[in-house]
């Protein structure tokens, strides 16, 4: 059984770095599309960075480009996100999805991904 738990949440001022990690179990890594997700109040879940192709393709979304950074430690079977310089607009509930690769591309958007985790807060305020 797929699960999956984010941690890592938290309050941080304009600029500062939080680093989320989810923790997967019930399959490996490499055989899933994984990534993270992000829905503010009011507002749609939104892609944010996801391990997208079997062949490695990352993508991540324009707004956070260059400031966060997804990888994963296959021993450990857990996904990251490093996320550095944030803003407030960065503020939402975190969630790490996963789906299989049925296909060599998963499109890094909530209707592709049937695996969620609980969530985890990021609220970024002065």
């Amino acid at each position: 059984q797929v699960q999956l738990v984010e941690s890592g949440g938290g309050l941080v001022q304009p600029g500062g770095s939080l680093r989320l990690s989810c923790a997967a179990s019930g399959f490996r890594l490499d055989t899933h599309a994984i990534g993270w997700f992000r829905q503010a109040p009011g507002r749609d879940r939104e892609g944010v960075s996801c391990f997208s192709g079997s062949d490695g393709t990352i993508y991540y979304r324009d707004s956070v480009k260059g400031r966060f950074t997804i990888s994963r430690d296959k021993a450990e079977n857990t996904v990251y996100l490093q996320m550095i310089n944030l803003k407030p607009e960065d503020t939402g509930v975190y969630y790490c999805a996963a789906e299989p690769y049925y296909s060599d591309y998963v499109r890094c958007a909530r209707p592709f991904f049937g695996s969620w985790g609980q969530g985890t807060q990021v609220t970024v305020s002065s």
